[in-house]
């Protein structure tokens, strides 16, 4: 496990504070991208529940962030890490589509989010990985 997952575990359970899935990416590696966690904070605030209505999912958009911040931004990267998702998703990216499926299915919402989040930061933290070797 990267580190940057392991800051998403520590962000994700903070019974202190909550975290929207795009901050939540964001944090884990706001120290790389030379941002504060404040700073973070506040770049995600308002890409949670979708945009805060349903549309891309936030964990989705977080890690679309970290990605651009890291220099990383070419078609086909970025097209990966966004087709991953879907693959592993049903072909949906949308907060409000995974949610439904999630609940059809029989599952809860922050287990499923907390999901989200550990899944764009492991993808995240693999590409550039990918990139510095």
């Amino acid at each position: 496990m990267g580190k940057n997952l392991e800051n998403a575990k520590i962000i994700r359970n903070d019974p202190d504070a909550h975290y929207n899935c795009a901050q939540a990416v964001l944090c884990a590696f706001a120290e790389d991208c030379g941002i504060t966690k404040e700073q973070a904070c506040g770049i995600g605030a308002n890409f949670g529940n979708g945009m805060k209505m349903a549309a891309t999912c936030g964990a989705v958009t977080g890690g679309l962030m970290v990605l651009g911040m890291m220099g990383i931004d070419d078609a086909p990267t970025v097209g990966a890490f966004l087709r991953t998702i879907r693959e592993n998703h049903e072909g949906y990216l949308d907060c409000g589509d995974l949610l439904r499926i999630n609940k059809e299915k029989g599952g809860k919402r922050k287990p499923h989010c907390d999901g989200m989040v550990y899944e764009a930061t492991e993808l995240v933290e693999k590409i550039i990985a990918e990139r510095k070797a």
